[in-house]
């Protein structure tokens, strides 16, 4: 391993490896050798960028949490009726997930054996709860259907969002094809959701 090499890693470099081990070997999995191995650079040169993987984690999960939460100040989010403004938010989530799918991916594959993805998952919740009480507003303002279980709409809607992880590779052409995923998640969700229907 030359010097130059090593003088290349940034903790922004450092940090993308190390997602995408996460997610290959999941974060039980993976070792400070793995992910050495993985960067070509020795796990001295790791800690020189970070404390340690769970560093790593927690920097990831922060990236996935903070464009979501980053959705929920936007204006789209915070002006008009409820029911635009969640469908807003249920828009740009699908965006966030497709900018940001392999920090999203890490985020949603945490399972609480830590601290850190403990906090993940709080946080998680939060944005669930905040979302689900968009969709409550939207129902008593007379917009989405009053016959439909909120909590169980709210679960539906975040399990079609984040089945995303599951399937969506970006296509190198496809510069439309982010905004016709999420016109398409918003139609399927929300127009048998609308009242009248």
């Amino acid at each position: 391993m030359t010097t130059a090499k090593r003088d290349t890693y940034t903790p922004e470099t450092l940090l993308a490896v190390a997602v995408h081990v996460f997610n290959e070997r999941g974060y039980d999995g993976t070792s400070m050798e793995h992910l050495s191995q993985a960067a070509g650079i020795s796990k001295s040169s790791i800690y020189h960028h970070v404390a340690g993987k769970e560093e790593l984690l927690r920097r990831a999960v922060s990236r996935a949490l903070d464009g979501l939460f980053g959705i929920l100040d936007e204006p789209g989010a915070q002006r008009g009726r409820a029911v635009v403004r969640v469908e807003h938010v249920t828009r740009r989530t699908v965006e966030v997930l497709m900018d940001e799918l392999p920090y999203v991916t890490l985020l949603l594959r945490v399972r609480g054996n830590t601290q850190t993805e403990r906090w993940a998952l709080e946080r998680r919740r939060e944005f669930d709860q905040r979302v689900a009480a968009l969709l409550e507003a939207a129902v008593a303002d007379g917009d989405l259907r009053a016959d439909v279980d909120i909590r169980m709409a709210t679960r539906l809607l975040f399990g079609m969002v984040n089945s995303l992880v599951e399937w969506y590779r970006p296509q190198p052409e496809g510069a439309g094809e982010r905004q016709q995923l999420a016109d398409t998640v918003v139609r399927l969700a929300f127009d048998g959701m609308r009242a009248g229907h």
